[in-house]
């Protein structure tokens, strides 16, 4: 088969697309031909080495989490699945023609969602519900903030927060308050505007996705044994507010709720923008437009 392959950490030029050994599913594994992968930040993380302490690359190493495509063959033990079947997946090494991952973790496409878009979701939708669900334990009546409301992670974690009958305040720049409005959140706020994070009283808990100073000034925001979560490690300053409980984020695979959160956009009641798609052979060009911030995914065809 085809796959980007990285053999040394550097830019994106040392993606080479190439021919390796096609995989094989064993024992409770699906072989998926891909239909599409997208790039998340930590891709490009792992590439350049930036995060090599916490997700050191084999080399070579093949990098991608999300999958979408055909079921070409199933494992020994694996039912409930058939060839041919549209699924997706939050796995690893998705820049490839084909993809082994545990059936566990495989979830079937639903009807009305294209299956190349299908790439966008796996890792943001996943993150940003478990973001909410298993790092703030937000609760009915309860006031969140979500940092980064308008990217992947943050619009899903707004929808979940939402879907638990929260109080939900998206956190976006000055520039993303019009686009921010149609996220259906209970309040908008730029996060980069003094006077505007002046005025914000204190809340249950804050859902960040971005990490920084703006993760340093939410700090405060958070009333007295609230929960700050945050999928980007603990707040510089997070020493200096010992009532407030921190919880770091790492996402993992969850089919049943990947499937839930596809028929949401489905339905177009949570939508994850998608920048463009380009094939899969130019990898790294998609890694360098992602790597340049925006809100839409970047797609990478097979």
């Amino acid at each position: 088969m085809k796959a980007v392959v990285l053999h040394e950490y550097g830019g994106p030029e040392k993606l080479k697309y190439e021919d390796v050994d096609d995989p094989v599913a064993g024992d409770g594994e699906v072989l998926v031909r891909l239909s599409a992968t997208s790039v998340n930040p930590v891709d490009y993380k792992m590439r350049s080495g930036v995060a090599k302490s916490h997700f050191p690359v084999t080399f070579p190493g093949i990098l991608g989490r999300d999958i979408a495509g055909l079921v070409r063959a199933l494992g020994p033990g694996v039912s409930g699945f058939a060839v041919g079947d549209k699924v997706m997946a939050l796995g690893h090494s998705s820049y490839a023609e084909l993809v082994v991952v545990k059936a566990q973790d495989v979830a079937l496409v639903p009807e009305g969602l294209d299956l190349v878009e299908a790439a966008a979701l796996p890792l943001v939708t996943l993150t940003g519900e478990q973001l909410v669900t298993r790092g703030t334990g937000i609760k009915a009546g309860q006031t969140i903030l979500v940092s980064g409301a308008v990217g992947g992670v943050g619009r899903s974690a707004v929808w979940t927060a939402k879907k638990a009958g929260a109080k939900v305040i998206a956190g976006v720049r000055k520039s993303q308050l019009k686009e921010a409005k149609e996220l259906g959140a209970d309040e908008v706020i730029a996060l980069d505007d003094p006077s505007a994070m002046e005025k914000l009283g204190f809340v249950d808990a804050v859902a960040d996705a971005v990490g920084g100073k703006t993760a340093e000034a939410l700090m405060g925001k958070v009333k007295q044994g609230g929960i700050f979560a945050s999928v980007l490690g603990p707040p510089g300053n997070a020493k200096m507010h010992p009532t407030v409980q921190v919880t770091p984020i790492m996402v993992v695979p969850d089919a049943k709720m990947l499937r839930e959160l596809a028929e949401d956009v489905a339905a177009k009641r949570l939508t994850i923008p998608i920048d463009r798609m380009i094939p899969l052979k130019d990898a790294g060009e998609g890694q360098a437009a992602a790597e340049k911030g925006g809100i839409g995914k970047v797609l990478l065809l097979a």
